[in-house]
């Protein structure tokens, strides 16, 4: 598989997102499954692996750690920091804690959780509104000389705050969400990372699966299943969507691939600065994903899809409003 070059580290142009395997997806896991699809992904040089301390509540990073047990010299491996989730019935419900004690401790529980002495790539997972950006990733800088962390990234932010960040320590890559159903990165993020030399990762690049073309209603998702509650797979705007999709869906036909194959594959051909992280806990969906890299899109086929979804094509938000409060800032 082709590389895509995040700031000065090189990672498969696809890269896997694990959070599935362990939540927000619905409960039912399939360990041995999971770890069939990871091995089945590195085989395949989808070697850029995206994790995250609050996933599962650490059980994300054990399940990855346990894959990768012989296997660690073969993978780009990142993880988050920033969500603090109570451990007892008296602590606050999850917040952001960027303080500079807080990523210290986590580091190092990542690091157990994983396995590992040290991972690739390390995001704050979001800014802490109550914190200088300076104040985290001066502290996050402290583990790159401490060899516990190769490279810096950040999650969810807006330009002043990858410009302040990079001021401190280099910062090699963004991580949001970008799809052809989320366009907010286009206009002043993704310009501001590429004056920097930054490079971008998209997380939920296939809609939080709605762009696969497989969702018909609200009621194919189970009752633990975090898309029951975002505004857009929630009344009207489900099916207003939806006819978005058929769209994709014609075009994808007309080339002879899937729809969430054309669209990673317009991802893919925005720059070899950006590298989407489809998330999937079975081997078929990720070799289906994966058939992507293979894909060359038209200059006319590039334009029928931005035609197709222009910026304020989709109903309702990607969050709740105080999911929407941690973004952007």
């Amino acid at each position: 598989m082709r590389e895509s070059q995040l700031g000065d580290l090189n990672v498969s142009c696809l890269g896997l997102g694990c959070m599935g395997m362990s939540q927000s997806y619905g409960v039912t896991t399939d360990q041995d499954e999971s770890i069939a699809t990871l091995h089945a992904a590195i085989d395949a040089g989808c070697t850029f692996l995206d994790t995250a301390d609050v996933y599962g509540d650490g059980a994300n990073e054990e399940l990855v750690g346990r894959a990768l047990a012989g296997r660690r010299d073969q993978v780009v491996l990142a993880t988050k920091f920033g969500f603090k989730r109570p451990t007892n019935s008296n602590d606050p419900p999850t917040v952001v804690d960027g303080s500079p004690e807080y990523a210290r401790t986590a580091i190092d529980a990542s690091l157990r959780r994983l396995g590992v002495d040290h991972v690739d790539l390390w995001y704050l997972h979001r800014k802490d509104p109550n914190i200088p950006i300076e104040e985290t990733v001066g502290a996050m800088a402290e583990q790159v000389a401490a060899g516990k962390v190769r490279y810096l990234g950040l999650s969810e932010v807006n330009g002043d705050t990858v410009r302040a960040a990079h001021a401190v320590h280099p910062i090699s890559a963004v991580q949001s969400e970008w799809s052809l159903w989320t366009r907010d990165p286009e206009t002043v993020v993704l310009p501001a990372l590429r004056e920097l030399g930054i490079g971008f990762v998209p997380f939920s690049p296939l809609g939080r699966g709605f762009l696969t073309g497989q969702l018909k209603s609200p009621d194919d998702f189970g009752p633990d299943d975090m898309r029951r509650g975002l505004p857009r797979f929630s009344g009207e705007n489900f099916q207003r969507n939806l006819d978005l999709v058929d769209k994709v869906k014609s075009l994808a036909a007309s080339k002879g691939i899937s729809p969430g194959q054309l669209a990673l594959a317009w991802l893919l051909a925005q720059g070899n600065d950006i590298a989407p992280i489809p998330g999937t806990k079975r081997r078929k969906y990720l070799a289906e994903n994966l058939g992507a890299a293979d894909v060359e899109l038209t200059a006319d086929e590039l334009a029928a899809l931005d035609e197709a979804f222009p910026a304020d094509a989709i109903a309702g938000q990607r969050y709740t409003q105080s999911g929407l409060d941690l973004v952007g800032q």
